[in-house]
């Protein structure tokens, strides 16, 4: 069968290059684990045949490299008849069915047939994957599936998504995000569609084209890494659970560098360590290209506390001192606001009555001396009654 696309590539590399050694001993891949996650029914899907263990051999240090656990394939026909064939592998972490994934993607890249293929939006099948006219790949938690369709409709993948997204449903999501580390790279949103993801030296050796130089980097305590291109040049981020691995590998790296200069062999067009991270760029085509890459790393630092935490009282005081605070200029200024509403409601009503009687004082007549103003009745001139109320003759 001619490979067209990236799933039937993914399937392919999946089952020939991550699990098979020709020459190396046979080991058997568990199979248990990854069948119990392949249902008879997925919505309106039924599958078509048992699960089935992989019939090849899985070379010892791709197991190293993905952390695989179990796998297993099935077959499932729609209600119209379109058949899909998934295989879904096991792993012992989130970061390793991510790098799973990262990895075969290069390797579809890197395919004589390979096609693009579109990067999903995050949340939509899994928490991250690929699509392509006849397959997807996709990792949730610790599981990555590849989902290939071997018959029906060319072309149409409404069914195919409509499928991989139930069958996401049925997994458990783990952390339920990518590797922050991720993240962390410049303009990460376009380089996460070709960053390739590895959690082992070899690995990474792969993934960043077999540098030199990352034979110092140290892998010890969970130390992982992401590699993405920016045009020419490649970056390496590494990353270190502890500040003192990160030191310990600095100090390695800056001495294979020295090492690699005085014997004349290629050395990082730049590299810096920022935080518990060590950032190397390569093939750069200057030194300003690389320093503007590694200015581009964000590093956000997080401390925890292994025992009590010896600053618990400072910032619970703090925390006591901002909240009494916030409360009085709370009050302060409810209260402002208050003053000042009842002087507006009450200069409004004011200005509502003076202007009410100063019209009824301008329509009507009365006699003035005074010309015009106001004056005080002292010689009884101006009459002060009305003599439509008096009662006249006879009334008594």
């Amino acid at each position: 069968m001619r490979v067209t696309d990236l799933s039937k590539l993914l399937l392919a590399l999946l089952l020939l290059s991550l699990f098979s050694a020709p020459g190396l001993a046979n080991e058997a891949i568990p199979v248990d684990d990854a069948a119990r996650l392949l249902p008879d029914n997925i919505g309106d899907f039924r599958a078509h045949m048992a699960a089935s263990p992989y019939k090849a051999a899985l070379e010892a240090n791709m197991q190293q490299d993905f952390g695989v656990l179990s796998a297993a394939t099935r077959e499932y026909l729609s209600t119209r008849g379109e058949k899909f064939w998934v295989t879904l592998v096991k792993t012992r972490s989130d970061s390793n069915a991510y790098s799973l994934l990262t990895n075969l993607a290069m390797l579809a890249r890197r395919g004589p047939d390979a096609t693009p293929a579109q990067l999903l939006k995050p949340g939509d099948v899994g928490t991250s994957g690929f699509l392509s006219s006849s397959g997807i790949a996709f990792v949730k938690g610790q599981t990555f599936v590849g989902i290939n369709k071997i018959s029906g409709p060319p072309g149409n993948t409404e069914t195919m998504l409509t499928f991989a997204r139930l069958f996401a449903d049925t997994l458990d999501k783990g952390e339920g995000d990518i590797p922050v580390l991720v993240k962390h790279l410049p303009n990460w949103e376009q380089a996460q569609e070709q960053a390739i993801y590895s959690v082992t030296p070899h690995a990474l050796q792969d993934a960043a084209g077999n540098r030199p130089v990352l034979d110092a980097v140290s892998f010890e305590g969970g130390t992982e890494a992401v590699t993405a291109m920016y045009g020419p040049s490649r970056m390496v981020l590494v990353e270190y659970s502890t500040p003192q691995i990160a030191t310990d590998s600095d100090a390695r790296i800056q001495t294979k560098i020295k090492e690699l200069r005085d014997a004349g062999q290629p050395v990082p067009s730049g590299y810096r360590r920022v935080g518990n991270y060590s950032v190397f760029v390569f093939d750069a085509p200057d030194e300003q290209t690389a320093e503007q890459l590694i200015n581009g790393v964000t590093y956000e630092q997080v401390v925890q506390w292994l025992g009590e935490n010896p600053r618990l009282l400072e910032r619970a005081q703090r925390y006591y001192t901002q909240m009494t605070g916030g409360v009085i200029l709370a009050v302060l200024k409810a209260s402002g606001l208050s003053v000042l509403l009842c002087f507006g409601i009450g200069g409004l009503f004011g200005w509502l009555v003076f202007k009410r009687r100063r019209a009824r004082a301008a329509a009507t007549e009365s006699y003035s001396d005074a010309g015009g103003i106001v004056r005080l009745n002292l010689d009884e001139m101006t009459p002060q009654t009305d003599s439509s109320r008096l009662l006249g003759k006879g009334d008594v």
